[in-house]
């Protein structure tokens, strides 16, 4: 049985999704026995030409080479897969599209009429057919794991879609949304950090990205009841996260709260948000 072909592509991004491979250690030395790691720059200079059985694809598409590189990528690759919140989301570098491109470019570069940048940095669903999307900033190692354990033995990757609520419940962590009144994004953000912030008494800032069916209008009205502003509402998915479709309308939906804003009276010592 011929080994599995693997690729692991970089574009617009930080490279620590692609780093949590090598973060693996041991264990991606005992990959490597079962695999054939054909492309990877980060971990060698030895780079093997496609086609690839999988290529995993890290960071944003921020530039019109980026756009013929991943469709590159698509038609070189049986299986494509994205990693990280660049990837499934837009990232933070996704934050230029809430804003005036033009004036960006002239802000930080001395020349920017070299610069050849798209407008608006995407995921990598914008542009192609994705096999399977691994969330977070940065992915978990053990959801990388068993992602590879999924495609070894040949069946569909697994990736959890629950809430990080429940991933609370299952380590015991008192919710800070209910007990302290932080403007947690738990309630829709998918699991896979293992509710990391929530352990430490702080609110989820939604890095894992968006949950299925979660209800953004619902929580932004009890972050509203907290005494958040709209415009504070909206920063808090317009994060990470921000150009993830459920995250960016619910972004929007409180951007256009702003101007009808009247604020709530400040809440007495002991009251309930």
């Amino acid at each position: 049985m011929s080994k599995l072909r693997i690729a692991v592509h970089k574009f617009a991004s930080c490279d620590g999704c692609q780093l949590q491979f090598l973060n693996l250690e041991q264990e991606l030395l005992t990959l490597a026995e079962r695999v054939d790691i054909a492309y990877f720059v980060e971990a060698s200079s030895d780079l093997g030409e496609g086609p690839y059985d999988v290529s995993f694809v890290e960071g944003s598409v921020s530039t019109p080479e980026e756009i013929k590189r991943i469709r590159q990528v698509r038609q070189q690759s049986r299986q494509v897969i994205a990693i990280g919140a660049c990837a499934t989301g837009g990232g933070i570098q996704a934050l230029r599209n809430w804003g005036q491109h033009d004036a960006f470019l002239k802000a930080v570069y001395a020349s920017p009429e070299y610069i050849d940048s798209l407008e608006h940095s995407t995921p990598f669903s914008d542009h192609i057919r994705l096999d399977a999307e691994l969330w977070g900033c940065p992915p978990d190692p053990g959801q990388l794991k068993r992602m590879l354990a999924d495609l070894m033995a040949g069946v569909t990757p697994f990736v959890p879609g629950e809430s990080v609520c429940l991933e609370c419940k299952r380590k015991g962590n008192v919710c800070v949304l209910v007990a302290k009144g932080e403007p947690c994004l738990g309630p829709v953000t998918r699991t896979g950090c293992g509710a990391l912030c929530p352990y430490q008494e702080r609110d989820c800032y939604g890095c894992f990205g968006p949950q299925a069916g979660g209800n953004t209008t619902a929580l932004g009205r009890r972050f509203l009841g907290l005494g958040l502003s709209p415009e504070a509402i909206k920063h808090r998915y317009r994060f990470i996260y921000n150009w993830a479709p459920a995250f960016r309308e619910a972004s929007q939906e409180w951007e256009s709260k702003e101007i009808t804003y009247t604020p709530l009276p400040s809440k007495r010592e002991g009251e309930w948000p």
